[in-house]
C-alpha cells in the first residue's frame, strides 16, 4: 500500500500518540473549569448592555490561547473584537499543512430568564437520564462549548510535545449571533493573513451521541422586508370597511399564494438550475433511518409541510425554501382597536441550494409580487441580502483523513451530513480566501441552543476533544500523502 493509500483510508491514526490523549484525560478537571468560566461571561453581542462582557470575552480568549504559546493578538473593528492566534514551527525550509480554526466567543440572550432551572451564566453539571452528565448554560453548546473542546485538543499536544502537528491560525469573531456584521470587513483588510490551506469550523453537530458527522452541504440564504402601503392613513373600519383596499388582505393572499397544494413554491423561475439529488445519494441518506416523524414531534408537529414528493432529510438538505418569519399591521396591543390599516409588513427568508443565486431569487420576489398587487398598493423592500449554498469534494484528502480519525475516535464511520441552515463564515472562506472548509461539531438537537437550559454533553466535551487530537495528527499526515 502507498502511502497516499494508507491516507484516503484514514491518515493519522497510528501517528496520533496516545500519550497525547493520557494527557487529555488527565486534564479533564482543568479543562472543565476553563470552559465553566468562559461560560459565566455574559458575551451578550445583539444587547448594547454587555458590550464589556464581550470585550472581557475576547480577553479571555486571547489569554487562554497565550498560555498555550499561541501568538495572539485582538484586533478591534466597528464592533466586538476579532481574536486572532497564530501558532507555527517558525521553520519555511519544510512545508506544513496549515488550518484555520473558526469559532465564535459572543452569545444569544438568555430570555426568558424564568425558564431556566438555573441562572444562565451559572454552569451547572446535571445528571440527565438520556446523556449522563451535561453542563447547562448559555453557550455551553453554542458555541463556547465547541470552541474549547479544540482548544484543549492544542493545549494537550502543546503539553505533551510541544508542538501542534500543523500550523494553526485561529480566529474567533463575537458577532455571529447578531448577524456578523463586522466580518466582511475585517476579512477584506485582513484576509491574505488568515488564509490557510483548509478551514475547521466547529459550530455543528453530530449525527446523534454516539455517532460523529461531517457536514458537507449547507443551504444558502437570502432575505427580504416587504412593506405594502394602501391608504393615506389607518381608517375607520366602519366609515371605509368595504371599499377601502386593506394592505393586511393584499399582504395574505401574496402569502398564501406563495405555494401550490403540494408545497412547491410559486415564484416564476424559482427552481432554475435547481437539481434533485442522484439515485446514489437518495440511497445513502435512506440508509441513514432518519426518523422525519421523531424530528418533527419533538416540535409538537405531525406532518411534513415541504414539497410533498420529498422526504424529510431531502426537503432540510437539497430543496429550497421560503419562510414568512414575521408580520407586522394594523393594531396589535391589548383590547380592540377598529382600523384598516395604512401598511402591512412581512419579513421573508429563502434557504438556497446549488444553482441558486440570492439576488436572482429576490428578483424573481419582486417579480412575484409586482405582477399580483391590486390596485392602490404599492410595494417597497429593505434589509435585503443573502449568500449561496456551499458544498464540498467529500474525496478531498483532507476530508477524507478527518473521517477517517474521526472513526478511530467514535468506532464509527462518520456520517456525510447536508445542513439546511447557513453559516455565511463558510462561504465567506470560499469567495474571499478560496479555502474550503471542514465542519465538524459535537453539538446534539437536543442541545437547547437559543433556547432556556442550553447544555452540551461532557461526552460530547470530551470526546470532541479526544477527535481534534486526532484531526490535527491526521491533516499533518496529509503532506506526507501529498
Amino acid at each position: 500500500m502507498t502511502v497516499r493509500e494508507k491516507s484516503a483510508a484514514g491518515p493519522g491514526v497510528e501517528n496520533c500518540p496516545e500519550d497525547v490523549l493520557d494527557t487529555l484525560a488527565r486534564g479533564r478537571a482543568g479543562a472543565l473549569t476553563r470552559l465553566t468560566e468562559f461560560l459565566a461571561i455574559p458575551s451578550i453581542s445583539t444587547d448594547p448592555a454587555y458590550h464589556d462582557a464581550c470585550l472581557e470575552a475576547a480577553t479571555w480568549c486571547a489569554e487562554t490561547l497565550r498560555g498555550i504559546d499561541f501568538e495572539v493578538s485582538v484586533e478591534p473593528t466597528d464592533g466586538k473584537p476579532m481574536v486572532v492566534a497564530r501558532w507555527s514551527t517558525g521553520k519555511g525550509d519544510e512545508p506544513r499543512p496549515h488550518a484555520l480554526f473558526y469559532g465564535h466567543y459572543d452569545v444569544q440572550p438568555p430570555d426568558p430568564l424564568d425558564a431556566w432551572n438555573a441562572p444562565p451564566f451559572d454552569a451547572q453539571i446535571v445528571d440527565d437520564p438520556t446523556h449522563g452528565k451535561i453542563i447547562v448554560a448559555r453557550g455551553a453548546s453554542d458555541d463556547k462549548g465547541q470552541v474549547m473542546t479544540f482548544v484543549e485538543a492544542c493545549r494537550a499536544w502543546m503539553d505533551t510535545t510541544g508542538a501542534l502537528p500543523v500550523d494553526v491560525t485561529v480566529l474567533l469573531e463575537g458577532e455571529e449571533e447578531s448577524g456578523s456584521p463586522s466580518l466582511e470587513p475585517f476579512l477584506e483588510a485582513h484576509g491574505k493573513s488568515l488564509k490557510a490551506d483548509i478551514a475547521l469550523v466547529c459550530d455543528t453537530g453530530q449525527w446523534d451521541a454516539d455517532t460523529p458527522a461531517i457536514t458537507a452541504f449547507l443551504r444558502g440564504l437570502a432575505f427580504s422586508e416587504l412593506t405594502l402601503s394602501g391608504p393615506s392613513r389607518d381608517l375607520h373600519s366602519g366609515i371605509y370597511g368595504g371599499p377601502a383596499q386593506n394592505p393586511i388582505r393584499v399582504l395574505g393572499e401574496l402569502i398564501a399564494g406563495l405555494h401550490d397544494e403540494s408545497g412547491r413554491i410559486t415564484i416564476p423561475g424559482f427552481y432554475e438550475g435547481v437539481s434533485d439529488p442522484s439515485p446514489e445519494q437518495r440511497q445513502a441518506w435512506r440508509a441513514l433511518n432518519f426518523d422525519g416523524e421523531g424530528f418533527l414531534g419533538e416540535v409538537g408537529l405531525s406532518a411534513p409541510a415541504g414539497e410533498a414528493d420529498y422526504s424529510v432529510v431531502e426537503q432540510l438538505w437539497c430543496r429550497p425554501t421560503i419562510e414568512v418569519n414575521g408580520i407586522v399591521g394594523g393594531y396589535t396591543g391589548p383590547g380592540t382597536k377598529t382600523v384598516i390599516p395604512a401598511e402591512a409588513s412581512a419579513k421573508f427568508s429563502f434557504r438556497l441550494v446549488p444553482g441558486q443565486e440570492p439576488d436572482k431569487v429576490i428578483e424573481g420576489l419582486h417579480a412575484y409580487i409586482s405582477d399580483r398587487l391590486p390596485a392602490d398598493v404599492t410595494a417597497t423592500y429593505r434589509g435585503e441580502g443573502g449568500s449561496p449554498a456551499v458544498g464540498f469534494d467529500t474525496s478531498a484528502p483532507a476530508f477524507r483523513a478527518t473521517a477517517g480519525a474521526l472513526e478511530s475516535e467514535w468506532g464509527k464511520v462518520p456520517v456525510i451530513v447536508g445542513c439546511g441552515a447557513s453559516i455565511p463564515i463558510v462561504e465567506a472562506f470560499r469567495t474571499r480566501l478560496g479555502m474550503d472548509a471542514l465542519l465538524v461539531g459535537f453539538a446534539l438537537e437536543d442541545d437547547a441552543i437559543h433556547s432556556p437550559n442550553e447544555k452540551y454533553n461532557l461526552s460530547s466535551f470530551e470526546k470532541g476533544a479526544r477527535s481534534w487530537v486526532r484531526i490535527l495528527a491526521a491533516l499533518g499526515a496529509t503532506r506526507a500523502a501529498a
